[in-house]
């Protein structure tokens, strides 16, 4: 077991930033709003941690949770800008975001290190510590998906107007998880370039908001579950297709495409909707009551 995991360390600390990019995406869309401003806070976690270690001296942790902060903040204050757009148009204004802190970092001069990045942003990080993390981020969310703060993100994603008829705040929760997404980008931005020592431009592009998508259509948006099917799926899969060499591409994209199509609401969703449909073919068993028993002559029979 030891062997194993040493020789797949990498594997395992990428499944867990990566579960973190994954959730960055998640949270809006549980809330019912497509937003990938995340990914562009993924970034900014990022330069703000390797700035921070490289031109500041600051320790790891402090980087991180600087990072982590500054990107909440962004996030929660974009958020506020862009609360009126919905659909399409409010995921085209994060992609935008996104894009705009790419070429913020390219014409960063020395301080982003221009188009050629930051190099040796080596932190003090092992598995335990993205395991802590992931372990803590996954408790509070699991925690938001029960009781009366579940119900309220599900009326808020199912029916806005409903929702604030009933007196719940839709654009206060909105701009919430605008923040919470830009915490989640910060993390995982500021951890993985402390894990590679090194962050450019081309860290932060549409192939990031592509990825994440993929994650949450595979695996399910509706809870952090599917984030981590998402994850472990998309991480371990190319060393799994590794077998078919040049064909991996197809045979990647093929399977992607398959689960979008067959699975509408990812694996989680097929899970459910297959205990639901197992729940109520049950109890429509048990509502056939069982023939009543013909009642047996007395042996004391009345005569004719």
């Amino acid at each position: 077991m030891t062997d194993w995991y040493f020789s797949h360390i990498v594997l395992v600390q990428s499944t867990l930033t990566t579960l973190l990019l994954a959730l960055r995406v998640q949270v809006p869309l549980r809330a019912g709003v497509f937003s990938f401003a995340g990914v562009g806070c993924y970034g900014i976690g990022g330069y703000v941690a390797a700035i921070g270690l490289t031109h500041y001296g600051l320790s790891t942790a402090t980087s991180i949770t600087l990072a982590a902060v500054i990107a909440g903040v962004v996030a929660y204050g974009l958020g506020v800008l862009i609360q009126r757009l919905t659909g399409l148009y409010l995921a085209m204004a994060t992609v935008a975001f996104t894009l705009i802190i790419s070429v913020l970092a390219v014409n960063g001069g020395d301080l982003t290190g221009g188009a050629s990045g930051l190099f040796g942003a080596l932190g003090m990080l092992d598995t335990g510590h993205l395991l802590a993390v992931a372990g803590v981020v996954v408790a509070l969310l699991a925690a938001s998906e029960f009781g009366s703060m579940g119900r309220r993100i599900d009326a808020v994603r199912e029916d806005p107007e409903l929702a604030s008829a009933m007196g719940i705040n839709v654009a206060r929760y909105r701009r919430a998880t605008f923040a919470v997404s830009g915490v989640l980008g910060g993390l995982a931005g500021s951890m993985t370039v402390l894990l590679r020592s090194t962050v450019t431009p081309n860290d932060i592009n549409f192939h990031l908001v592509v990825l994440a998508l993929t994650i949450i259509i595979v695996g399910g948006s509706r809870s952090w579950i599917g984030a981590l099917i998402g994850s472990v799926i998309f991480v371990w899969l190319p060393e799994v297709l590794a077998f078919v060499g040049e064909w991996e591409d197809v045979v990647y994209g093929v399977l992607v495409a398959a689960a979008a199509v067959y699975l509408p609401g990812g694996v989680v969703g097929a899970v459910v909707d297959g205990y639901r449909a197992y729940s109520r073919k049950r109890r429509a068993t048990a509502d056939i009551a069982p023939p009543r028993p013909v009642a047996a002559a007395t042996s004391g029979g009345r005569g004719a």
